[in-house]
C-alpha cells in the first residue's frame, strides 16, 4: 500500500502537519495525476518536534478524507496522496537541509509555520542553525543556492497572514542586511525569486482521533478535511507555466490584487459568522450547523449576506453570490462540528473589521441603514451584557456597563465614533 511513483523533486515544504497535506499536497498529488507536472515534495521539519518519522514510516503515503456538502449532498471522498519523496529534519541533520540547494529542479517553496513563523529574530545568527526561525533558515538555504549560482525559487507561502510573501521577503532580507551577506546576494533575493501572497481557505481536521475511517489499510497519518477549497495567489501569470494547476479544475485563482478575495472572504465568509453568532448564543443554538437548520438564524444570516454585505463588494454580482452558496454549503457540513462559543472569542474586534466595514459601505452606497446588520449589532451589545462572553477583560466590563451611544461613541472600540447609529442601533435592541 506504501509503494509509490519516482518523481523529480520540484517542491520544498516547510510543514508536514495537516494543513499542507490536505491542501497543498493534495492540490499537487492532482496536478501530478492530471498534467505532464511529475512533482515531488521533500518535507523539511520546521520545528523540533514534529511528526516527519511518522511520515517516513509509511513512506510518506497517507490518505486524504474529503466530506461535506456537495450539490446539497452528504459526501465523502478519498484520495491517496503519494507525492511526498521524502523528509528532511534540520534538527538532526542541517547538512542534509542545505543539500536540497544543491539540486537545480526544486523551483518551488511552500510553508505553514503558523502566524507566528514568518518572523525576524535579532538573535538569530548563522552559526546557531539549525535553532534559528523559519526565515533565517530560508536565508541560509537561499545563500547557498546564489553561492552555487543555481536559479532562485517561487514562494508559495500559506501563513494565514497578511501580505505573506511579502512579509517573508522582508525577512529574508533583513537577514541578509544582519548577518552581512552583500548586496549581491539581497540583488539575487529581490530579482531572482518570486514571492507570491496567497490566501488559503480550507477546514482541514487532521486526523479522526474519536472515530473509525475504513481506507483498506493502517494509515497514522490519514488527514481529513472539509471539501470545499479556495487558493488565490497574488503573483504572474506565469507561474502557471511550470505549476500547471490551471488544467486541474481546482478553485486556484491567480491574480494580480488578491486584496479583493481577501476582502470576500472576510465580509462573506467571515462575516456570516460574526453577524449571527451573538444573535445565535442568545437564542441558545449550539453549532454552526444548528443555525443553518434553524429557521429563524439561518434566514437571518442570509439576508445579512445577499441583501447587504454582498452589495457593498466589487467582484463580479455572480462570483459573489457562488461564493456565499459555498460558505453556507460548508456551514451545513455535518461532519464538522463548529461551536457558536468558540467562534465567539473577541467578538467585538472581529466585529469591527468583519462587519462594521460592511454596515459604513452600506449606508455610503444606498443612502439607506442595513436592518439585519444593524441587528447583528444590537445583538453584539445585548450579548456583552450577559455571562456568556469571552474577550478582554476590560471590553468585556465596559461593554457589560455601558449604553448604547457611550459604547458606539468608544474610537478605542470602533477605531472611529459611530454615535450616529445609536437610534437606529437602540431599535433594534430586545424590549
Amino acid at each position: 500500500m506504501f509503494s509509490k511513483p519516482e518523481r523529480c523533486q520540484k517542491v520544498i515544504q516547510f510543514g508536514e502537519g495537516g494543513f499542507l497535506r490536505g491542501f497543498v499536497d493534495w492540490i499537487i498529488q492532482i496536478t501530478d495525476e492530471v498534467t505532464d507536472f511529475n512533482a515531488g515534495v521533500v518535507v523539511v521539519q520546521p520545528i523540533e518536534k514534529g511528526m516527519c518519522k511518522m511520515l517516513e514510516a509509511q513512506n510518506c503515503v497517507y490518505t486524504h478524507v474529503m466530506r461535506g456538502i456537495k450539490n446539497g449532498v452528504p459526501t465523502v471522498e478519498k484520495k491517496k496522496i503519494d507525492c511526498i519523496s521524502k523528509t528532511v529534519n534540520p534538527y538532526e541533520d542541517f547538512a542534509a537541509y542545505l543539500e536540497l540547494a544543491q539540486n537545480p529542479d526544486f523551483r518551488f517553496v511552500v510553508s505553514n509555520t503558523t502566524e507566528s513563523g514568518i518572523e525576524f529574530k535579532e538573535t538569530d545568527t548563522m552559526e546557531a542553525a539549525p535553532n534559528v526561525s523559519f526565515p533565517a533558515k530560508l536565508t541560509l538555504l537561499l545563500k547557498k543556492r546564489f553561492d552555487l549560482g543555481l536559479k532562485g525559487f517561487i514562494f508559495l507561502p500559506c501563513e494565514l497572514i497578511d501580505k505573506n510573501g511579502y512579509n517573508l521577503k522582508n525577512c529574508i532580507l533583513k537577514y541578509a542586511d544582519l548577518w552581512n551577506l552583500g548586496d549581491e546576494f539581497k540583488a539575487f533575493v529581490e530579482n531572482e525569486n518570486i514571492f507570491c501572497n496567497t490566501l488559503v481557505d480550507r477546514i482541514v481536521t487532521g486526523y479522526p482521533r474519536d472515530e473509525k475511517i475504513d481506507v483498506g489499510y493502517e494509515d497514522n497519518m490519514l488527514n481529513t478535511s472539509e471539501i470545499f477549497h479556495l487558493w488565490v495567489i497574488e503573483g504572474p501569470d506565469s507561474i502557471v507555466k511550470e505549476f500547471p494547476f490551471d488544467k486541474t479544475g481546482l478553485n486556484i485563482i491567480v491574480t494580480d490584487n488578491l486584496e479583493r478575495y481577501r476582502t470576500r472572504k472576510v465580509r462573506i465568509l467571515n462575516g456570516a459568522h460574526t453577524s449571527m453568532i451573538p444573535y445565535a448564543l442568545l437564542e441558545g443554538v449550539e453549532t454552526v450547523g444548528d443555525c443553518m437548520e434553524n429557521e429563524k438564524m439561518s434566514a437571518f444570516v442570509k439576508k445579512c449576506v445577499y441583501e447587504e454585505i454582498i452589495p457593498t463588494l466589487d467582484l463580479p454580482e455572480d462570483e459573489l453570490i457562488d461564493y456565499a452558496d459555498n460558505v453556507f454549503e460548508r456551514f451545513r457540513n455535518p461532519y464538522i462540528r463548529h461551536l457558536c462559543s468558540s467562534i465567539a472569542l473577541n467578538s467585538v474586534s472581529k466585529f469591527k473589521v468583519r462587519v462594521l466595514p460592511s454596515i459604513l459601505e452600506y449606508i455610503k452606497r444606498k443612502n439607506a441603514m442595513p436592518d439585519t446588520l444593524l441587528t447583528s449589532f444590537a445583538k453584539l451589545i445585548e450579548f456583552y451584557k450577559t455571562d456568556m462572553t469571552n474577550d478582554a477583560a476590560d471590553v468585556t466590563e465596559f461593554m457589560k456597563n455601558s449604553d448604547v451611544k457611550t459604547i458606539l461613541s468608544n474610537t478605542d472600540l470602533w477605531d472611529e465614533d459611530l454615535s450616529f447609529l445609536a437610534d437606529e442601533v437602540s431599535r433594534r435592541m430586545s424590549k
